[in-house]
């Protein structure tokens, strides 16, 4: 694991700013403060920080080069097949054992096709000396963050945004579609970043740059597998070999490694297979646990850690631990992310880092994958609801509207009003709508993600919603939100259920696996049954969330006040100041829980004030 970034000039004339790569590395030195490594010519720059997780000693250290230093390679990420990829390639005069160097030879034999190969978490930048040719590509689920610039014959690349934003000849002209689609829905889809020049490299795709252009192609198609026909049947046994055979890949590492335990089924069940495959009591978990007491769940992970004989750590998270994460946060990674979940991932990261647990392994991507989310029960529900006499709906609406605001963790009233609200709206709408933030633009309605234009025809709402979000909200905010939060403290987070084996099983499984009547992750359930009470399997979802409504009203009240004030918002022209205004009076009214939109528009204001002062007239 480790931060990569590099400068290349296509045409092979000598760089223009070749100094600014030392500074370039010092802003990514939290992802990687263990080692550094440069390769350099006049005319490109590949370079690396590195978090030593296999092989500790330097000899790992990247990038890595062949042919004569003609073909060099760096890599951000864990690559699970290695051993595999090792064996195949047993020639290669390898110069360490790092999971990272069987890489450069499965490059030499396969080119820009190698990501196909590859079983792991990743973000690859190849420089071909041979054709002039750079190679970027990203794992197929989007965990590991690549972003680039291209200026006139110059390639500029970094794990992170804040790399490139110190290059003297980046424009950071803003990108108003990306803008809209953050205040929409509180991150920012790629490939699109905050800076009109500045793009993501696609998950799941290899992109290619010479002096003839670019050229970019998907070696992972979610679209096509969730478009197949259902190929798996609902096997119980099945699901839970693939997910310990994920599970104890992951857990490969010289430095120890922990889980991340909530009282949910994902890290639950991640926990235990964990546990299974682990020393005794070498295995640490850690868990938020909230002074609001409808947000606590520590007392439910400890029993998971008890019964697996985890050593657990409980965190404390109070208004002012979210408070230092909060600053933390937005003085790193530069770019707006609305997740509150954010937070209280970074203070968890903190304190595994404290405890010497380098790895961490997470539950990311089993709602997307296996149908977790209440939504996708909405959509199961939504024929019924049209079905019913427009009297019976406007009496049901009523009644919904009758509830009383609520500031509890996940609030039953926000689902039901919501789903009564939206039912009438046509898919893409009614699903945007349920995970958007309510924010009104000042001009036109922000675009949906370009990824939304690739549904496929033919799927049900239920399996398009599934896709959407493992295409958009898990990629685009899941997967950044633990990468930043652990990164930022030096930690690598570790996801087995998007495992390459385990995802192509997912999409290729039924409808009414993963739906069935009232219940979600119907299969996944089954499965946990031979190794999690029913108590774990059988609690509603609820999730890592932060109670942001009372500390809106507390302790960032002044926050509020100074940054939402609506003639600033104004003379920024970028969401609706009247609409802001009236959610903060509704909101300190307690006439409504509008915490999700305040706190997107918050979030954007402080990224504005540190990241990119000159849009903030």
């Amino acid at each position: 694991m480790c931060a990569i970034f590099g400068m290349v000039n296509l045409a092979g004339r000598p760089l223009r700013h070749p100094g600014v790569a030392p500074s370039m590395g010092t802003a990514l030195g939290h992802r990687g403060p263990d080692g550094s490594g440069r390769f350099e010519r006049a005319h490109v720059i590949i370079a690396s920080e590195r978090l030593r997780i296999n092989d500790l000693a330097s000899r790992g250290d990247q990038p890595f080069s062949a042919c004569e230093d003609r073909v060099v390679l760096a890599c951000n990420g864990e690559i699970y097949n290695a051993d595999e990829l090792r064996e195949r390639f047993d020639a290669h005069p390898y110069r360490s054992s790092s999971d990272v160097e069987p890489l450069l030879p499965l490059y030499l034999d396969r080119g820009p096709a190698a990501p196909d190969d590859v079983d792991g978490m990743f973000a690859l930048a190849v420089w071909d000396d041979r054709s002039s040719r750079l190679t970027l590509a990203r794992d197929r689920a989007g965990e590991k963050p690549l972003y680039y610039c291209r200026h006139g014959d110059e390639v500029w690349f970094a794990s992170e945004l804040q790399a490139l934003l110190l290059h003297p000849e980046l424009s950071r002209e803003p990108d108003a579609t990306a803008i809209g689609q953050y205040h929409a829905l509180g991150y920012v889809p790629e490939p699109r970043t905050p800076f009109l020049r500045v793009r993501k490299v696609p998950a799941g795709s290899v992109l290619e740059l010479d002096a003839g252009g670019e050229r970019l192609h998907r070696y992972w198609d979610p679209y096509a597998l969730a478009s197949a026909p259902a190929a798996n049947e609902a096997d119980a046994e099945e699901l839970d070999r693939l997910l310990e055979k994920a599970v104890t890949r992951q857990l490969q590492s010289d430095v120890p490694v922990g889980v991340f335990l909530s009282g949910g089924l994902d890290s639950a069940l991640i926990a235990s297979l964990a546990a299974q495959h682990s020393p005794p009591e070498s295995l640490e978990s850690f868990t938020a646990s909230f002074e609001a007491r409808s947000y606590d769940e520590a007392d439910v992970a400890d029993r998971v850690a008890r019964r697996f004989g985890i050593r657990q750590n409980r965190v404390v998270v109070n208004e002012d631990s979210l408070r230092t994460a909060f600053d933390a946060l937005l003085a790193g990674p530069a770019e707006p992310l609305a997740d509150p979940a954010l937070l209280p991932t970074y203070l968890l990261a903190q304190r595994a880092r404290e405890r010497g647990v380098i790895v961490v392994l997470g539950g990311e991507g089993a709602d997307e994958l296996f149908g977790g989310y209440p939504t996708y029960l909405g959509h199961a529900l939504t024929p019924w609801l049209r079905a019913l006499p427009s009297p019976l709906k406007r009496l049901a609406g009523r009644m919904a509207a009758l509830l009383p605001a609520s500031r509890q963790k996940v609030p039953l009233e926000t689902l039901v009003k919501r789903l009564l609200a939206e039912c009438d709206r046509e898919f893409l709408e009614r699903h945007l709508t349920w995970f958007g933030t309510g924010l009104l633009l000042q001009s036109e309605p922000a675009p949906p993600p370009e990824a939304a234009s690739l549904l496929p025809a033919g799927l049900d709402d239920v399996r398009s919603a599934m896709l959407l979000d493992y295409v958009t909200y898990l990629r685009d905010n899941l997967l950044p939100k633990i990468d930043r939060a652990t990164m930022l403290c030096s930690v690598e987070a570790r996801a087995p259920f998007l495992d390459r084996d385990l995802a192509r099983f997912a999409f290729a499984l039924p409808r009414s696996a993963k739906i069935r009547r009232f219940q979600t992750k119907w299969l996944l359930k089954k499965a946990a049954r031979a190794r999690l009470p029913h108590d774990i399997i059988d609690r509603r979802k609820r999730g890592l969330s932060v109670p942001i409504a009372d500390w809106l009203d507390g302790g960032l009240r002044g926050e509020v006040d100074r940054l939402l004030e609506p003639g600033r918002l104004q003379r920024q022209g970028i969401v609706d100041a009247a609409t802001v205004s009236r959610l903060v009076a509704e909101h300190r009214a307690k006439q409504a829980n509008h915490a999700r939109p305040l706190w997107t528009a918050l979030t954007f204001q402080r990224w504005l004030e540190h990241w990119a002062p000159e849009l903030n007239p």
